[in-house]
């Protein structure tokens, strides 16, 4: 009941939101583009929080935090720009991350001996177990995302989100 409530009142926020636009001084408003821009805005920010609170925090573990040690996890070694392109965020940030990483010994660096310029990450034995720890419990958050979607709608959104993704890239 709940649940439909808060639907309700995000469909009639959008509405009202959209309505306010239609009476600004903006040539060729398109209206699906700014729909679609704020729910995903919404469902972005909702999900972060969602897990920082109900999962990250056991850790003390930001999104941003858990998206770096995630990756270590999956690909081993990185090298400090290849951590901050599959987060999304600037090497200043990932390092800043990377040494709260390094504080909890969940991560360390090392120089690479060929080229003393890059700097590559690893996990610990602490992060895989933190990783090990933190990621069933975030892969419920991930499942319960996509409830109520059909598996065809789940490609297709799937599908969406990667044009999304790549109307964004930037090289």
């Amino acid at each position: 009941m709940e649940r439909s409530h808060q639907h309700q009142q995000l469909r009639k926020e959008e509405h009202d939101t959209l309505s306010k636009l239609k009476q600004m001084p903006v040539e060729s408003l398109n209206l699906e583009a700014i729909s679609i821009a704020t729910n995903l805005y919404r469902s972005a920010q909702r999900l972060r929080v969602k897990m920082e609170t109900e999962v990250l925090s056991t850790y003390n573990l930001s999104w941003t935090a858990f998206s770096i040690l995630y990756d270590l996890w999956v690909w081993g070694a990185l090298e400090t720009r290849k951590i901050a392109e599959l987060s999304g965020i600037s090497t200043a940030t990932a390092s800043n991350v990377i040494k709260t990483l390094e504080k909890k010994s969940f991560c360390r660096k090392s120089i690479d001996t060929r080229d003393r310029r890059l700097v590559f990450v690893s996990i610990t034995d602490s992060g895989k177990q933190a990783i090990e720890e933190l990621y069933p419990e975030f892969h419920k958050g991930e499942t319960e995302l996509i409830a109520g979607m059909t598996k065809d709608e789940q490609k297709i959104l799937t599908g969406l989100l990667r044009k999304v993704a790549d109307n964004l890239h930037t090289t």
